[in-house]
């Protein structure tokens, strides 16, 4: 998983904490002549990927949550179909049926709460892990900091599906499994960009007269570094949510996903024995899976554009 490093980082303003460079030649624009003195207050464009984005993961969260309380068919596990095999759309069942008779919405609406939960608690795995070993290596003597980087980096350069597939042959087939191998994979490229940022954070002149003025170890990192960088990380994460339900498609395509939970990888691998006859049973899994995956790295690339400063566009 390669993770795009480019841009300065995005420091927060406000007491204590120092303000984003400003471009060379870009002023603030001075007060219009006749106006009373008053400030011409800026209007900041809203960024396009972040609305689209927001958009595209919002349907998908939504859907996700109503088929936790409901859905049109129950297509749990030992349901039985509900339909005919392999039929096509119709008023009954919209997106017609699988080979086992059973609703194919209803198992779509099933893999989008699936999705969210891989992509919610894999970067909650990966933020804790990654922050907290990043933090450490930063903050810490120069041979802990080697020595987790090292780490970190050979966690890198192996493949994330790879070490999915690893953990999850160990552990068992299982949703619990996915989430824990992706999180685990994750967690290395956040902890080598959370050190990357908070080791330059920690050089700037503010924090060394925090440290000076008595500021403690845990002072300097909460009230300091972890706002400054949260805005590098939080892109990171955004991406690396989109990259979490890919990971756990392909696991499930693969059959070392869970055996009952209703990915959308799983949708996708038993159709293809029928695509011929049925082929929105093939076609809507790939497409929900493309149109989350996107929707989480525009969401994140929105949320860059507007906490990099060489990025953001003031009108």
């Amino acid at each position: 998983m390669s993770i795009d490093l480019g841009g300065e980082i995005p420091v927060v303003e406000g007491s204590g904490r120092l303000a984003p460079a400003r471009e060379e030649g870009v002023l603030a624009p001075s007060p219009a002549a006749g106006d009373g003195g008053a400030p011409r207050a800026r209007r900041r464009s809203v960024s396009p990927s972040f609305v689209a984005g927001l958009v595209m993961v919002g349907l998908v969260a939504l859907v996700g949550v109503v088929a936790v309380f409901w859905t049109p068919y129950d297509v749990g596990v030992g349901a039985a179909g509900t339909g005919g095999r392999l039929e096509g759309p119709s008023a009954q069942f919209w997106a017609g049926t699988d080979r086992l008779g059973r609703d194919l919405l209803s198992q779509l609406m099933g893999g989008a709460t699936v999705a969210m939960t891989v992509a919610i608690a894999s970067v909650v795995i990966a933020g804790l892990l990654g922050i907290t070993i990043g933090v450490v290596a930063a903050a810490t003597t120069r041979w802990a900091d080697v020595a987790l980087l090292n780490v970190v980096d050979l966690m890198i350069a192996f493949p994330t599906l790879l070490l999915a597939m690893l953990i999850v042959t160990v552990r068992g087939a299982s949703l619990t499994s996915a989430v824990v191998a992706i999180g685990i994979s994750g967690a290395a490229v956040i902890a080598r960009v959370t050190r990357v940022n908070a080791a330059r954070v920690l050089r700037e002149d503010y924090v060394t007269a925090a440290t000076a003025s008595g500021t403690g170890w845990w002072g300097t990192i909460l009230r300091h570094v972890l706002p400054n960088v949260a805005p590098t990380l939080l892109v990171q994460l955004m991406l690396l949510a989109g990259g979490a339900i890919l990971a756990e498609a392909s696991l499930s395509y693969l059959g070392l996903g869970s055996p009952t939970a209703l990915s959308w990888g799983r949708l996708l691998s038993a159709a293809q024995k029928s695509v011929a006859v049925q082929p929105l049973g093939a076609i809507l899994p790939g497409l929900l899976i493309a149109w989350t995956v996107l929707g989480l790295n525009l969401l994140g690339d929105g949320i860059r554009e507007r906490t990099d400063p060489s990025l953001r566009g003031d009108r």
